[in-house]
């Protein structure tokens, strides 16, 4: 182990918008990538990197290209070959279990705490399994990879060819009109339900418990609770206090009366793809003015007017609808197309 090779310069002097070098930070989200640079890798792929600042091994990722460091990251450089994805992602599972109640504030995982942390592989004949560790991840991707492929199928998202309809509203997407509504013409407005999280037992039950979170959809936990207290879906949540804005498809209970749950008012109209659009324009529209200091309230929203786009000045929600499927598609395709290359490399090893 040793510390990467930085450059000495300013995050705008390294990252770049069309970068094609990731700058890998003591970040514990998106595999540590601050973002992407111009400037020339400074540090070989095929390894595993570590913040020596954290709490633990949370921000440890296995970096597959060739990348620059920055202040603080630790490089784990394998002794053995061959080393791969597969056995990087147990060794860092392995160090996630060892180090996940032995680090504070107070006693950071650092390269010295690195450096006499001690893990439990998998071994045979007295040494190392990685034959076990490569079968066993390969496995597991199987399994994710049957599951998702069963999904597409149930839900009919594995179609992701484009209708002329879908080609052609993307087409002309730019030339579409948009004017400003008020935003109780278009929705019914109410204030959720409210149930503290000192309430609820977490995992109880099939029923999404939402909160203000950017995450999962602001789905906190799935409950068991007095349905009196339960809010209907099919309609867009926003988090009073943070402005996050969701489309919530299920029935729900909310953990803050400060919510706010918008219906579609033309019922004749309404779906879940328009929805999704809908929410996007809500949070366009409206999230420069709040924030946690000065929240969306219902009073508030009473005088907000939102962009949508129009036909005969109506809000033109086929359009809506066609080009969220459009989008959906698209990103659909990607991942159909991944999980067919997976299956396929996963088979081999298996095998």
């Amino acid at each position: 182990m040793n510390p990467t090779k930085y450059y000495r310069l300013q995050n705008e002097e390294i990252l770049s918008e069309n970068g094609k070098v990731p700058l890998i930070s003591n970040s514990s989200t998106d595999n540590g990538v601050m973002g992407f640079s111009n400037l020339e890798a400074n540090n070989k792929g095929n390894t595993i990197t570590c913040s020596d600042t954290t709490l633990g091994a949370d921000t440890m990722f296995y970096q597959a290209n060739d990348f620059i460091g920055y202040s603080h990251i630790q490089h784990l450089v394998p002794k053995f070959e061959p080393f791969n994805k597969a056995i990087a992602s147990v060794i860092i599972v392995a160090c996630r279990v060892s180090t996940s109640k032995q680090y504070d504030y107070g006693n950071k995982f650092n390269r010295e705490a690195m450096d006499k942390t001690k893990i439990q592989l998998p071994i045979k004949n007295g040494k190392i399994d990685f034959d076990f560790m490569e079968n066993f991840i390969a496995e597991l991707e199987a399994e994710r990879l049957a599951e998702l492929e069963a999904y597409l199928l149930a839900t009919g998202l594995i179609n992701t060819t484009l209708t002329a309809e879908e080609q052609k509203v993307l087409k002309n997407f730019e030339n579409v009109k948009f004017e400003e509504f008020n935003v109780i013409d278009v929705f019914n407005v109410k204030n959720s339900g409210n149930i503290l999280s000192r309430d609820i037992v977490e995992n109880s039950g099939e029923t999404p418990y939402l909160c203000a979170s950017s995450e999962n959809n602001a789905v906190s936990s799935y409950i068991s609770y007095d349905k009196k207290y339960l809010d209907r879906g099919d309609c867009i949540f926003i988090g009073g206090k943070t402005f996050v804005v969701t489309y919530q498809e299920k029935d729900f209970y909310s953990n803050d009366s400060h919510n706010l749950i918008l219906y579609l008012k033309n019922e004749e109209k309404k779906s879940k793809l328009n929805q999704l659009y809908l929410a996007t324009c809500i949070n366009k529209s409206l999230g420069h003015k709040y924030s946690w200091g000065d929240s969306i309230s219902n009073k508030k929203i009473q005088k907000d007017k939102m962009t949508l786009p129009i036909k005969n000045n109506q809000p033109d929600y086929a359009t809506m609808n066609t080009f969220i499927s459009a989008i959906q598609k698209l990103v659909i395709k990607d991942v159909v197309l991944y999980a067919d290359k997976k299956i396929a490399a996963t088979q081999q090893v298996i095998a």
